[in-house]
């Protein structure tokens, strides 16, 4: 088939360069606008523990000991130091956190090395990685469509993506994740078409880089191998032989810590068995993909923006907008099948199914939230965004593939792109958002805590990831709070020197019955349970 879209060497259209260009610039603003504006959450608290050489049952070790201590004692575990280095981070990761490879946390112990350790630094690497993420979905369109409109509109789509917006102000891996998932699909669709030891090399290096981030970088790579495979006509030709040495040298460079990973088999499952754990219906788990992929386009989140909810209009956005997202990508998906030849939507559809439907059989059959989780299918809503930027450019910029009206598909860009825009505005307003789950009150509870004059903060130490949120918490309180992590077995003689006393059990929407009994009969200290909302899962003592 013989495309009428514009070559790759050629520039897109005035107005759409002049679009692209200031769509760009402002991708870039909202991905460092803010950046420590939003809680600093309990995974972020753990990538700040890993850096600087501490592993979690120290910390327990050193803080949940009856005594009490400042939130100066809690940050110790925030920030690295010259006594850590950085094989004390590696150790940290291999005993506690083996799913996490190395990559990222290598890179941001030296970040934070030099430039500091304030959120808006450690942060600020994620939303590097996510810019660079740009010119490299631009490259990877160039090679997988030969076209320069295809690649602009991706770059738009990318650009003001809520969705990546959200996750290049996290201190995780996640943005380097989609930026080397990019990275190794541009240099696979490069090395099959110049066919040099060269670019097969350095296909290699992007393979051990994947694996290194993230361990779903193996979903991508048998989603290339799919690829090659299915191209070659599964022959065992000079293509797949150079796929398959590439992709044996990547994985082979990431054996020591898959060597780590057979040796801490228990932990890994310990720390990963809660994504099959968690039983939800069907039913819900097809309608959280749904809301999981709108975000991708548009967040407006109206559960946490105060005051939101109460309009109908709003409403109808929120319920409404999913659906027609569905429409759009799904239709996106067939033009390109119809319209495009083979080796274009059978990598994009690769790219969306085997990063995807591994995570989803097995919720459908035995139940979890593998594919609920939104950062892990990181792949496949960039093969959706290739097969929507696709249908944009040509329904829009083409004469012989249009179908239908281009106006109409002109009005559907600019809502996507308008819809991303504002979605971007709010959220980078905000405190909190959804992917924070286990801290969407935490400012409010810490406000609550800074306002009185001079607090104790009661809180458990013995649940799973214990100090996460109490982590999360010395980011945002005043140095005048003071802080007493306690076991249910052992609850101390809490002194009458302070003004307020609170408990605060962010797992648990009830106060430990064991630790209420002790608090009431040996201290004659009262859980008030009404005063705050029970979603805060803060609560007030009183003698």
């Amino acid at each position: 088939m013989k495309s009428n879209l514009r070559p790759v060497w050629a520039f897109p259209p005035k107005g759409l360069r002049f679009l692209v260009i200031v769509l760009l610039v402002l991708g870039v603003f909202f991905r460092f606008v803010n950046i420590d504006r939003k809680v600093y959450w309990f995974d972020e608290t753990f990538t700040s523990l890993r850096i600087s050489g501490y592993t979690e049952k120290e910390a327990i070790a050193q803080l949940c000991n009856g005594q009490q201590i400042g939130v100066e004692d809690l940050q110790k575990y925030q920030h690295p130091t010259p006594e850590r280095t950085l094989t004390d981070t590696l150790k940290s990761l291999a005993l506690e956190d083996p799913q996490h490879p190395p990559l990222y946390y290598v890179m941001m112990r030296f970040w934070v090395q030099w430039f500091g350790s304030s959120v808006a630094v450690t942060r600020s690497l994620a939303a590097l990685f996510s810019a660079l993420a740009l010119p490299c979905i631009y490259w990877l369109c160039l090679e997988l469509f030969n076209s320069s409109l295809v690649a602009s509109v991706a770059v738009v789509l990318l650009a003001v993506s809520p969705f990546h917006v959200l996750y290049a102000q996290e201190a995780r891996e996640y943005s380097l994740w989609g930026l080397i998932t990019l990275l190794s699909s541009a240099t696979l669709l490069r090395a099959m078409r110049l066919k040099t030891k060269l670019s097969w090399g350095m296909y290699a290096v992007t393979v051990a880089l994947g694996l290194y981030t993230f361990l779903f970088s193996g979903l991508v790579m048998i989603a290339h191998g799919v690829y090659v495979f299915a191209i070659e006509r599964f022959r065992l030709t000079k293509t797949v032989i150079a796929y398959l040495v590439a992709s044996l040298v990547g994985f082979l460079a990431f054996t020591p810590w898959l060597i780590i990973l057979l040796n801490q088999s228990a932990q890994l499952n310990k720390t990963t068995g809660w994504t099959g754990e968690v039983k939800i219906s069907r039913l819900l788990l097809i309608q959280n993909w749904i809301v999981n992929l709108s975000y991708f386009f548009v967040d407006f989140d109206y559960d946490i923006i105060p005051g939101a909810e109460g309009s109908w209009l709003k409403l109808l956005i929120k319920y409404s907008s999913p659906f027609i997202l569905i429409f759009v990508v799904g239709y996106s998906i067939y033009f390109l099948c119809r319209k495009s030849p083979k080796q274009v939507w059978l990598f994009v559809l690769t790219l969306i199914g085997m990063t995807a439907l591994p995570l989803a059989i097995p919720d459908l059959i035995s139940g979890g939230i593998r594919s609920q989780v939104a950062r892990y299918l990181i792949p496949c809503y960039l093969g959706i965004q290739l097969a929507v930027s696709y249908l944009l450019a040509t329904q829009i910029f083409s004469t012989s593939l249009t179908i239908g009206f281009p106006k109409l598909w002109q009005l559907v860009m600019v809502t996507l792109i308008s819809a991303g825009v504002i979605s971007c505005a709010i959220s980078s307003q905000a405190e909190t958002w959804w992917y924070k789950g286990l801290n969407l009150y935490t400012p409010q509870v810490v406000r609550i805590i800074n306002q009185t004059p001079q607090p104790l903060v009661i809180t458990s130490c013995q649940a799973t990831w214990a100090l996460g949120d109490e982590m999360a918490l010395s980011h945002r309180l005043d140095p005048k709070v003071r802080l007493l992590l306690v076991k249910e077995s052992n609850v101390p003689q809490i002194p009458n020197t302070f003004s307020d006393v609170f408990f605060y059990n962010p797992f648990y929407n009830e106060p430990l019955p064991i630790l209420e009994y002790k608090l009431d009969k040996e201290q004659k200290y009262k859980i008030e349970k009404d005063v705050y909302p029970q979603k805060l899962q803060l609560w007030k003592l009183t003698k």
